[in-house]
């Protein structure tokens, strides 16, 4: 059985970008068999694996308007067992193109159940910092949604927002989607990110992941050589952490 996953947060930095790599290729090493949904338009995903954006003749807005299928547009990454479905700058058209069309919010869910049952065992969809018909479609087709959050005073106001919006989309269009939370690019010796991070752990009980994601730069430095976390610097803090999220993500399943 496939699971769906959304990345998303309305705030940008957040680190939405590098958890959806780094949490998928943690997957592909440990025997899954992952498919990374890139629906921003700013395409760091896709940037992130070595791929060029402009030079993409077929991306997730051709499955989206239902010229050609999900497997169709996608691409095999240096990672054995991860594959991505790329995308452009043409997304932001289409994200107004779509809009208003009978059933637009469920484009991504059709391609998703399109696709043989069992052939994925992850889907990790990388979401635009912004809630309009890419995001939606995100959500609609996902089992649960992970909001990435760092441990600053704003953050208390994302994270109600997309409790609010998890809310809309179960009763619309999606009533089985669940959400998480992930603390990213945390800094222990920074006084406010350790009592915002003990509120958090206070206040979110179940929904906040064990596993905290800390700091590090080679996290940032990754994507500039096209590789995720585990290739690039497999050792590393970053790696490890990225690691114990896909194991207590797949222990909680």
């Amino acid at each position: 059985m496939t699971t769906t996953i959304a990345i998303s947060n309305q705030k940008g930095g957040v680190a939405k970008t590098t958890t959806c790599l780094s949490l998928g290729a943690c997957l592909s090493e440990m025997g899954k068999i992952v498919m990374l949904v890139d629906m921003d338009p700013q395409a760091n995903l896709t940037l992130s694996l070595g791929l060029k954006p402009k030079e993409m003749r077929c991306t997730v807005g051709d499955a989206l308007l239902g010229n050609n299928s999900l497997i169709g547009v996608s691409r095999e990454s240096p990672v054995y067992g991860l594959d991505i479905v790329p995308a452009n700058q043409g997304l932001v058209i289409l994200d107004r193109v779509l809009y208003g069309r009978p059933g637009y919010q469920f484009r991504l869910k059709n391609g998703l159940d399109d696709v043989d049952e069992g052939f994925y065992d992850y889907v990790l969809i990388d979401c635009p910092p912004s809630l309009g018909t890419l995001t939606l479609n995100a959500l609609t087709a996902a089992d649960l949604l992970i909001i990435p959050i760092q441990t600053e005073y704003y953050a208390a106001h994302t994270l109600l927002y997309f409790i609010r919006l998890v809310q809309r989309v179960r009763e619309k269009t999606n009533p089985r989607l669940k959400y998480r939370v992930l603390v990213t690019m945390y800094d222990r010796r920074n006084k406010i990110y350790r009592i915002i991070l003990n509120q958090l752990q206070r206040g979110l009980s179940k929904a906040l992941f064990e596993t905290i994601i800390e700091v590090d730069t080679k996290l940032r430095e990754s994507p500039v050589f096209g590789q995720p976390i585990t290739l690039y610097a497999p050792k590393t803090r970053g790696a490890r952490q990225y690691r114990a999220l896909a194991q207590e993500l797949i222990n909680h399943e």
